[in-house]
């Protein structure tokens, strides 16, 4: 099974140090669709998004092509959690209420992953990508982390990235839009906590492999400057959700 797999060799730190995303969404996406007996989650990786769907849908069925990441994955009763690509799916026809894709859908193949979604859709059924943008804390902080982010390991992003950076703007999405309201995800971190979660960016993990050396080190010891290890700080990631429904051809 051939897929863009820049997550596999962390699966576990990637479900330790990665963030949750605001229960809202979930409620929100449970609202405008059809009926709440089937949510399908695309690339779930940890299962993050999918066990929050849970808390509203009956069921949910939970797909990644990433066996180490499945294993790690959150177990929930109303989540069952298939081993298998976005681009063909083991989903009946016009069985699922919604689809999702949570900080995923840019590494889809999506000229093979569309006429799936379409295909396993009900009717009114809703489509929903999301990403988030790089996390924000304050201005010193901020400076140094975009410096990182663009100078240090900038080489070293997937070009799907850009995806990310556009707010998923950039990508296609041939549905008839609904109107959606702004999220954000906010947690409380200390310093320790982000250097772990920017530890599971794709950047940081190729630079790692291929340079030999840990870009983390140095970007810690300066940002440690401006922020002292034992202090906790609000951390805060704004939301880009893209959702609609299927156009009939």
């Amino acid at each position: 099974m051939q897929f863009k797999d820049h997550f596999s060799g962390h699966a576990a730190a990637y479900g330790q140090f990665r963030p949750g995303y605001p229960p809202e969404i979930a409620q929100f996406l449970a609202d405008a669709s059809p009926t709440r007996s089937l949510a399908l989650d695309l690339a779930t990786g940890n299962g993050q998004a999918a066990v929050d769907l849970a808390g509203a849908f009956e069921q949910v069925l939970a797909s990644d092509a990433s066996a180490a990441q499945l294993a790690a994955a959150k177990p929930h009763p109303r989540v069952t959690y298939l081993r298998h690509g976005a681009e063909c799916l083991p989903v009946r026809g016009a069985s699922v209420d919604l689809v999702v894709a949570a900080q995923a859908a840019h590494w889809f193949d999506l000229a093979r992953v569309h006429p799936e979604i379409r295909r396993v859709l009900r009717p009114q059924g809703l489509v929903a990508f999301f990403t988030y943008e790089t996390l924000r804390v304050g201005p010193a902080f901020d400076a140094l982390l975009d410096e990182f982010y663009s100078s240090v390991i900038g080489p070293y992003w997937p070009p799907e990235r850009r995806h990310v950076e556009a707010g998923y703007a950039t990508l296609d999405f041939p549905y008839s839009p609904i109107e959606t309201p702004s999220f954000e995800l906010i947690t409380q971190w200390d310093l320790p906590r982000v250097i772990d979660y920017l530890g599971t960016w794709s950047a940081v993990v190729r630079f790692r492999a291929e340079r030999g050396q840990d870009p983390l080190r140095a970007f810690a010891a300066r940002a440690r400057q401006v922020w002292p290890e034992d202090e906790v700080r609000r951390i805060r990631w704004p939301i880009h959700l893209r959702a609609g429904r299927v156009v009939p051809i």
